[in-house]
């Protein structure tokens, strides 16, 4: 069985992360690749950069912006 947790990317890494995979097109501002540990940075399966514009973090468009990124 396989077990997936979320983290922010700024949360201090701990040992039982495991696998540290970070998906997102744009690395998070102000971390270095050294204090953030990712294994893996998978950016293409991130939203694109024209679907975040159009979300704006607005919450009506959550279950939109959920179905557009499947």
């Amino acid at each position: 069985m396989v077990s997936v947790s979320l983290k922010r990317a700024y949360d201090d890494p701990s040992h039982s992360d495991g696998l540290r995979i970070l998906v997102e097109r744009l690395w998070p501002r102000g971390l270095t690749k050294e204090r953030a540990t990712i294994d893996h940075w998978i950016k293409e399966v991130a939203p694109t950069p024209e679907l975040r514009r159009w979300y704006a973090h607005q919450p009506d468009r959550w279950p939109e912006f959920q179905n557009a990124i499947g």
